[in-house]
């Protein structure tokens, strides 16, 4: 069944993005609200980054501040490989059909981690894109941003600048370090052209990989959780190694295998890999 109309089709090719309303079923949505939020009761316990992802670095991360009576859990990296419900959204939803009629209809899971702002959470994701974190051989990678709640414009949503995926691939390095954000006059611009991407709980944002985006701390007494799920085109192989690895990445979630490899040309610096539990550490390096 075909889940995206032509004109759908054509907004995500020429702006570079798409909001998608009741992505996931209800029974698939309540059961990931139920997870994070076991988490964040977990998260009540620790002081510091906790847990392990495959390459040995924190499984969950927490923001400055974090405290047993106001937490703030702002990243769980590869939650498919520890839960039953992120692993089903990633697999069997509506959002995966979807991200295979964009650039399928093969399509290979990447990687997927949640990106939380509890309320009153002060994280700022600066202006950049996803594509020099993860370069591969073509551009056909969409992030997919599932809202697990409801986002508002004043929960910290994402905004993006759209038809920027069509335009230049920004340099994430400044004097020598990877800051994992654009420069400080590009993301000027950005922020003169930016728009938000808001919606209930359950609706998706498809992004491009080359799409500028970025989100501000959430100002409000509700919580803004994305479940972020990265796929690639199967014929797009990786050129570095995944930043967020897991034991489900380069898996085939639709489609068949076409054995072959498509390239694109660009040149871009390869990025620096992140060594603690999230690219927020990363971004801080320009503050």
């Amino acid at each position: 069944m075909t889940q995206l109309s032509q004109s759908q089709v054509d907004f995500f090719r020429t702006e570079g993005y798409l909001l998608v309303e009741d992505a996931v079923a209800p029974a698939q949505l309540d059961a990931l609200r139920a997870e994070f939020a076991a988490w964040v009761d977990d998260s009540r316990a620790h002081d510091a980054p906790w847990g392990e992802t495959v390459d040995g670095r924190p499984r969950f991360d927490v923001e400055p501040g974090h405290a047993a009576d106001s937490p703030a859990l702002r990243r769980v990296n590869s939650p498919t490989e520890i839960s039953a419900a992120y692993d089903d959204a990633m697999r069997t939803s509506r959002m995966t059909d979807c991200v295979a009629e964009l650039i399928g209809p093969a399509i290979r899971f990447h990687h997927g981690k949640i990106n939380s702002k509890l309320p009153g959470a002060a994280t700022a994701v600066k202006w950049h894109q996803d594509f020099p974190f993860t370069p591969h051989s073509n551009d056909d990678l969409v992030t997919a941003l599932l809202f697990v709640d409801d986002v508002t414009a004043d929960n910290g949503p994402l905004q993006i600048v759209p038809g920027s995926h069509r335009g230049e691939i920004h340099d994430l390095w400044h004097d020598g370090v990877f800051t994992g954000a654009v420069a400080d006059d590009v993301a000027r611009d950005c922020i003169e052209r930016a728009t938000s991407c808001t919606g209930r709980a359950g609706s998706v944002c498809l992004m491009h990989t080359r799409l500028l985006h970025g989100s501000a701390p959430n100002h409000s007494d509700r919580p803004r959780t994305l479940f972020i799920a990265v796929y690639t085109a199967d014929d797009a192989l990786p050129c570095s190694p995944n930043p967020v690895p897991s034991r489900h990445q380069g898996e085939l979630v639709r489609g068949a295998p076409s054995g072959r490899v498509r390239c694109t040309p660009f040149d871009i610096p390869l990025p620096q890999l992140p060594q603690t539990a999230s690219f927020f550490d990363q971004q801080a390096r320009r503050d």
